[in-house]
């Protein structure tokens, strides 16, 4: 591992500076649109404009990419996405920061496809899974110290603005210094929705449902922090403490995963997210309450996505399995999209605590629809039979799933040849 550590380390280094910048922005959203006065539903509509960028930046990134390079585009979002952090306390508006949001989302999605175009690049067959194991803790360490950089000032004035504009801006040298050029990437086209339903009905029904529930917890749980009153830096340890648990619970998940039904996994795992939900509803604002409702129900939002990929797979060829990703994770951020706007209103016409309502909602319909698929199903898949479980996040672009695929499937494979050498080697002795 530290021989892996040490070839991508750059682009590890420069990975974890850009979600330092990028996390400090998504709950500064919420903390400042409180202060500016802004109402939930205004807020929800800043929160889905990200989303809305960043699929649009999935799709035309690539198409920027053959035509002038991987360097021209990484430094020229890299240069505007700077621009758009600082430009949030100037222009105090619902509309400019939801174009600024879309700004954004689009920049995040291109800077995505360009980094993990150079981490695939530089991992071999034998490395691949503990590079992107390696940048998927990055990520998430990012995210999660950027809650902590929001302690150091006020959000009232621009200084942690300014502060993650140049996080995201010194993040650039580490990785346009270490990262060679590399040939354009090429993405496959996603499958079509109806497709993916008529294949996977589970998965795609699933992924939808988790986006609504990973949008609201990074989007709008700022601001339901700050309507119950919650201090600033209660609401960062809040916040924080929703990717915490995703950090934590991702290895026993996926080690389950490789053991039992994904289906009954999706289902349970489902449940205890309700149930966390449940309790944060119940809790009426208490403090450690909440940070335990946060750690549980964000402990199993960031596994279920990774759940929903490596499912839809095990029911698909290896030549289908690109386009089946792109389809996900297009499907996975439609439901971002939708999830901010729901809970917004709700929020709006119930109160804050119709941030649990909406995500309680959403995690039983994930439960339900997994029973009905179960019972629907009849015989399913053996566990043996199916491919490798990697954790990857909800914000990774598709090149980084396509690539978590190809490694599945060759660990897959691999794991069945040493088991049948030692059924083998047992036989004959």
């Amino acid at each position: 591992m530290v021989q892996v550590l040490t070839k991508v380390w750059a682009l590890l280094l420069g990975i974890v500076l850009i979600m330092l910048g990028n996390g400090m922005h998504f709950t500064l959203i919420g903390l400042r649109g409180g202060i500016e006065g802004f109402s939930s539903a205004e807020l929800a509509i800043i929160t889905s404009g990200y989303y809305v960028g960043f699929l649009s930046g999935a799709r035309f990134t690539p198409l920027l990419i053959r035509r002038v390079g991987h360097v021209r585009v990484f430094a020229a979002l890299g240069s505007f996405m700077s621009a758009g952090l600082i430009s949030f306390p100037l222009m105090t508006d619902p509309w400019a920061w939801t174009l600024i949001r879309v700004l954004l989302g689009f920049c995040m999605s291109g800077i995505y496809v360009a980094a993990e175009s150079w981490l695939n690049d530089a991992a071999t067959n034998d490395t691949r899974g503990k590079v992107l194991s390696a940048y998927m803790m990055a990520q998430t360490l990012g995210i999660i110290g950027a809650q902590g950089l929001l302690m150091l000032g006020d959000a009232g004035t621009s200084v942690l603005f300014i502060g993650a504009s140049i996080l995201v801006s010194v993040s650039f040298a580490p990785i346009l210094l270490s990262a060679a050029v590399v040939p354009a990437v090429e993405v496959s086209k996603p499958m079509s929705l109806w497709a993916l339903l008529k294949i996977s009905p589970l998965g795609t029904v699933g992924i939808f449902l988790l986006g609504c529930v990973y949008a609201t917890q990074s989007g709008m749980g700022a601001v339901f922090g700050s309507q119950v009153g919650l201090s600033a830096n209660s609401i960062a340890l809040f916040v924080a403490m929703l990717f915490a648990g995703a950090l934590v619970m991702q290895y026993p998940i996926g080690w389950l995963s490789d053991r039992v039904s994904r289906s009954k996994l999706i289902f349970w795992a489902s449940c205890l997210g309700g149930a966390s939900c449940a309790f944060g509803w119940m809790s009426h604002g208490a403090f450690w309450p909440l940070m335990a409702s946060a750690f549980f129900a964000g402990g199993v939002t960031t596994p279920l996505y990774a759940l929903f990929l490596a499912y839809t797979n095990d029911s698909l060829s290896p030549s289908d399995m690109p386009a089946a990703s792109g389809g996900l994770v297009f499907t996975f951020g439609l439901g971002a999209i939708a999830g901010p706007l729901l809970s917004g209103w709700c929020m709006q016409v119930l109160g804050p605590d119709a941030f649990w309502i909406v995500l309680g909602i959403t995690f039983l319909g994930i439960a339900s629809f997994a029973m009905f698929s179960m019972a629907q199903q009849g015989e399913q898949i053996a566990v043996e039979d199916t491919d490798s479980y990697l954790g990857v996040l909800p914000t990774t672009s598709v090149v980084a799933v396509e690539a978590a695929n190809e490694w599945a499937i060759d660990h897959a494979e691999h794991q069945a040849d040493v088991e049948e050498r030692q059924n083998e080697e047992n036989r004959s002795n």
